[in-house]
């Protein structure tokens, strides 16, 4: 059920005017990545979205409905209402703005073709809960205090029954919006994430809930670089024109610019938007004709105009410092450290027992938290991470450590690059060289004990079947050679005497590139006999030096 977007807003059609001409202020220097798409009702719910027709994201809960603030250029003949760049309404609180952007780079590896840009989180970010309420989070990236939207009862918003029991949003008779990027329970089930790895899907963390919201706008193989499937993807998250126009007026506004600000040190929009504890209540507050943000009222226009110019010289502006005082920023990201990480080295096919650690430090060497470093394998190998990806992201803690997922090793050998970056700045990056070595066994038999006999210029009836084993565990894709050998003094392939076949059908007596199954068990192909007669030694040896030597008789039939 679709919300009664009049009652929702709460601010009038005024409001609802001002974002249309923002919207197109800002639409007509619309940055390169948005093109135009198919067509498609904007006002309407994506007919492509995963998500049925009566559910969003949010449920049609309330949301801020502040725009950017605008700057009216002076120049002659100028009308068009521009972006106040520098603001303070620019400013992302750390850790919101290192979860978006760590958001934008996992949606990259999974879904490349969604093209998600940062600046779209943030966006909803702010005309949902104000930026996690100015950064009111915990080291972790949870909010300090519940965000909670209004209860879903119908009444001004959509009807949702409890679906969760309460245990996101405490009601156990209807459902709320819940966290930094309102969610509501029935879609956070489908749609929640792990990203900060600490082992739970929690919409009230901030790194969780933008994961959670890229990857659901990125649904049905949308490309949000195409006008279309971004206005379906926006509609998605909350069937509303309005709630449209507010989220792309932010966006443009944040692709022309942001900056960082501390935790908690976010400015709050005005106006209706979710809950908090220890906030402001949700009731509506009368309005009648509220401003756009970040523009000063304009004078009324005197009745009779002055017949004298003054003569007096503008007033002095009042020495009243502001009351909120100017924001300095904390000291950016400098250089990557390691942080302690060990030797890198693993058996074909096994996890690395170390992983890469770094730390991030400012010029001084002053530990830097909450940054996004992104830790990429380089190199011929087919190594991974934990999970398959090649690259991976992961927000340093307040103590500036960041630790790459567990490497797993594949099959090929050798040596490869972990390369640590730091997201979105030009600083050094930090190299580590890992090995992989070669499958090894300490031990090898044969599994059998019946003799192997044959007749001159005859093969084998018995094939020849040897296990191996590593610290008494089964070793499956150990390399194994093969080797009739001359004698037990004389390890050297023989001249004479049982042999292989290669695939000429020619005589060899010496395999290679043999490796055991994923029991730990090799079967050697056939073995024939020429015209050679006695006790012959056939030598088999794993990787790692395990051997085992096993008697070829050849004798002439008994008469």
């Amino acid at each position: 059920m679709a919300a009664q977007f009049g009652r929702r807003l709460r601010r009038g059609a005024t409001t609802t005017a001002v974002a249309a001409l923002a919207v197109a202020a800002l639409s007509a220097s619309q940055a390169p990545a948005i093109v135009s798409g198919g067509g498609g009702d904007s006002g309407k719910q994506a007919s492509g979205s995963s998500v049925p027709d009566e559910d969003t994201a949010s449920g049609d809960s309330s949301y801020y409905t502040d725009l950017p603030p605008l700057n009216t250029p002076d120049k002659p003949g100028t009308s068009i209402d521009l972006p106040a760049q520098g603001a303070s309404e620019a400013g992302i609180p750390a850790t919101v703005l290192a979860a978006y952007k760590q958001a934008e780079q996992s949606v990259a590896i999974t879904n490349p073709g969604c093209n998600l840009p940062w600046q779209l989180l943030a966006a909803i970010g702010k005309v949902e809960s104000g930026q996690a309420r100015g950064g009111r989070v915990d080291d972790n990236g949870t909010t300090l205090t519940p965000i909670l939207g209004p209860v879903l009862n119908g009444v001004g918003f959509a009807n949702i029954s409890d679906t969760d029991n309460g245990a996101y949003d405490g009601d156990k008779t209807h459902d709320r919006a819940v966290g930094p990027m309102q969610f509501i329970p029935s879609t956070w089930a489908t749609w929640g994430q792990d990203a900060n790895n600490d082992g739970r899907e929690d919409p009230n963390n901030i790194f969780d809930a933008a994961l959670a919201a890229g990857r659901y706008l990125c649904a049905n193989n949308r490309d949000l670089s195409v006008k279309s499937n971004l206005d379906q993807a926006i509609l998605s998250y909350n069937r509303s024109r309005e709630y449209l126009a507010t989220v792309l007026s932010w966006l443009e506004y944040y692709k022309r610019g942001s900056h960082e600000v501390p935790d908690g040190t976010g400015v709050l929009p005005e106006g209706p938007g979710p809950l908090d504890p220890d906030g402001p209540s949700d009731s509506p507050s009368p309005d009648p004709s509220p401003t756009n943000p970040g523009t000063s009222p304009k004078p009324p226009k005197p009745s009779t105009p002055p017949t004298t110019p003054p003569t007096t010289p503008p007033t002095t502006p009042p020495t009243t410092p502001p009351t909120t005082p100017p924001i300095t920023p904390e000291p950016a990201v400098q250089r990557l450290e390691d942080a302690g990480t060990g030797t890198l080295s693993a058996t074909a096919g096994g996890a690395f027992a170390e992983r890469v650690t770094v730390r991030g430090e400012d010029a001084k060497g002053k530990v830097i938290g909450k940054v996004a470093v992104q830790f990429a394998i380089v190199g011929d190998t087919d190594a991974t991470f934990a999970g398959g990806a090649k690259k991976a992201t992961v927000t340093s803690g307040a103590d500036g450590i960041a630790q790459a997922p567990v490497l797993q090793a594949g099959e090929k050998t050798g040596d490869f690059t972990v390369r640590a970056t730091v997201v979105g700045r030009t600083i050094p990056a930090v190299d580590f060289t890992a090995t992989v070595t070669e499958r090894v066994a300490d031990a090898v038999v044969r599994t059998g004990d019946k003799e192997l006999t044959a007749a001159p210029g005859t093969e084998f009836a018995d094939t020849v079947e040897v296990r191996a084993t590593n610290k008494g565990q089964i070793a499956p894709g150990v390399a194994v050679k093969a080797t009739m050998i001359k004698s037990a003094d004389d390890a050297s392939a023989a001249d004479k005497g049982p042999y292989f076949k290669d695939a000429d059908g020619k005589p060899l007596r010496a395999l290679t590139g043999l490796k055991t199954n994923a029991q730990g068990v090799l079967v050697l192909p056939k073995i024939f006999a020429d015209d050679a007669t006695g006790t012959f030694l056939l030598q088999i040896e794993t990787a790692g030096g395990a051997k085992v030597t096993i008697e070829l008789k050849v004798a002439a039939p008994a008469a």
